[in-house]
């Protein structure tokens, strides 16, 4: 198996995980293209999976959140109100991205997944009720642009929490806003790792198409999944990509 069919058969699982969870397929494809290299003799620095990861994200908002809006569940007034402060937020992580040691980045990324699961175990019912926003929501979002930037993942596990705990958004509706901004936050961080060198077309476009065809049919899966399944496998998945860095990177 080549390296280039790997990366279809990684975008189209990230793409139905990345519809379903709200997460813009880096959270897969980040790891499982990293380990996969490795596998075929061809490792890859996690920069550059990153800036493939990026590609994938950008596929899955565009993918994705068509069949959402279809569906009603996008807030797009609330989209729109974020979407400059996870761009801002983006640039700056995918600058950092270009000058920070893997093991550091791999490190960020594992502490976040883990501290996202933990939120939104501890979340209870109220994921799926709506409620006031807190104030902490602008610039939790603003995080999370750095967050996409750096660690390739869309900022969906951080923006689903934010948007759920913090923003008031019952979890579907987070979940789908979520994949409206990242297609628009993965631009500009897509072209500053093809300006730094470090992007794959082959890898980024065998990717792409993947996660094309996967999240349009994990948005139509999403509306059957009961509300507490949907957010244990998020957390599930959280932690299970937290744990293979870790692994990966400390042992």
């Amino acid at each position: 198996m080549t390296l280039t069919f790997a990366a279809l058969l990684i975008g189209l699982l990230a793409g139905v995980l990345g519809a379903i969870l709200g997460l813009g397929g880096g959270v897969v494809v980040v790891p499982a293209l990293g380990a996969v290299s490795e596998a075929l003799g061809q490792p890859l620095p996690i920069a550059a999976t990153i800036a493939v990861s990026q590609v994938g994200v950008l596929a899955v908002g565009l993918s994705g959140a068509a069949g959402y809006l279809q569906r009603g569940l996008v807030q797009a007034r609330t989209g729109y109100l974020y979407a400059p402060l996870t761009i801002a937020g983006g640039v700056i992580g995918s600058l950092l991205g270009l000058v920070l040691p893997a093991q550091a980045v791999a490190t960020a990324f594992a502490a976040l997944l883990l501290y996202s699961a933990y939120r939104l175990l501890r979340s209870g019912p109220r994921a799926e009720e709506r409620r006031p926003q807190s104030r902490w929501a602008a610039p939790g979002m603003g995080f999370a642009g750095v967050m996409s930037g750096l660690l390739g993942i869309g900022g969906g596990t951080v923006q689903v929490p934010i948007m759920n705990l913090l923003g008031g958004l019952p979890l579907r509706e987070a979940i789908a806003t979520s994949t409206f901004i990242m297609g628009l936050t993965a631009v500009a961080n897509t072209l500053i790792y093809q300006a730094g060198g470090l992007l794959d077309p082959a890898l980024a476009c065998a990717v792409a198409l993947g996660v094309l065809l996967g999240a349009r049919a994990g948005a139509g899966l999403q509306e059957r999944i009961p509300t507490a399944q949907l957010k244990g496998g998020f957390a599930g998945l959280l932690l299970l990509t937290a744990a293979q860095l870790l692994w990966k990177y400390w042992s």
